[in-house]
């Protein structure tokens, strides 16, 4: 696909991108038994709540807008889902037997399209799901961001943010995932090396965006105050002791050549371990 013949996709809409492929005109009727998910589906996360209220509207209209699909590669006699999914598991606790649905005949890359296209379009995508399936776009079809910009209709510096989530620690992703962070708060966490644990802060205190951007500020000064007051002799004195004890070791001296050792132990374990230290050599 030239990058100059893309038109953005969200601007366009589904049927657009539909009328761009080989599909059967009419609406058939297949059995739910016939559909397996889509291997490119970036959606991970159904939200209970939601897909119980889409049960609800299944069991008294029916399923409105048909599921479009297209042949299995993996299995002759199935369809995969190319955009429809949550209709097809709502369709399930229904209880109904037949789903309506537009056949196509689609490449991967039309199919990765057509579900990004669907949940953004819908909003049905959290944060980190968007941004892989951004992601999949560059990775498995050479796509670059530019490219990614003109076919989702949003701007450049949207899909650079959302990819830069992805350099995140796993922990904060989940926490992304399951909407406990914003992309906002995750956007202030990049790059940080504490960032998992300025993310529990976060959640645990309930920080707005700004009060989150205000923490980060301290903890940024505080490294800084360290970097400028320790000098190498120190930092390397401090670190052999780190390899030694295997316990996190923080050395404050002062001018005068007066200061304290901090020893951060976790649990009475490590406690024991700094007093058995202590008492055998001295």
């Amino acid at each position: 696909m030239d990058a100059n013949k893309i038109k953005k996709g969200l601007g366009r809409g589904l049927s657009s991108l539909i009328g761009e492929t080989k599909t059967e005109i009419n609406i058939n009727t297949l059995s739910i038994s016939d559909l397996v998910s889509n291997k490119f589906q970036p959606r991970k996360f159904f939200d209970d709540e939601n897909l119980q209220e889409l049960t609800n509207s299944i069991k008294e209209l029916g399923v409105i807008q048909p599921i479009i699909v297209r042949k299995s590669k993996n299995n002759n006699i199935k369809y995969e889902i190319i955009a429809g999914e949550r209709r097809w598991l709502a369709a399930q606790k229904a209880g109904l037997h037949d789903v309506p649905v537009v056949i196509t005949d689609v490449d991967d890359l039309k199919s990765l399209e057509f579900a990004i296209v669907e949940n953004v379009q819908r909003q049905d995508l959290n944060a980190i799901e968007e941004a892989k399936g951004y992601q999949r776009l560059i990775d498995n079809f050479s796509y670059d961001q530019e490219k990614v910009a003109k076919f989702i209709g949003k701007s450049r510096s949207h899909i650079t943010n959302y990819l830069r989530l992805l350099t995140l620690p796993e922990d904060v992703l989940k926490l992304i995932e399951i909407k406990k962070l914003t992309p906002g708060h995750a956007k202030i966490l990049i790059g940080l090396d504490n960032s998992s644990f300025v993310a529990k802060k976060i959640i645990e205190k309930n920080l707005s965006v700004r009060q989150a951007e205000n923490l980060v500020k301290i903890f940024k000064m505080k490294k800084d105050s360290l970097k400028q007051t320790k000098d190498v002799n120190i930092l390397a004195l401090q670190s052999s002791i780190v390899d030694k004890i295997g316990l996190n070791v923080l050395i404050k001296n002062k001018k005068n050549n007066t200061g304290s050792i901090i020893f951060e132990y976790k649990d009475i374990e490590q406690l024991n371990k700094i007093i058995n230290i202590i008492k055998v050599n001295y």
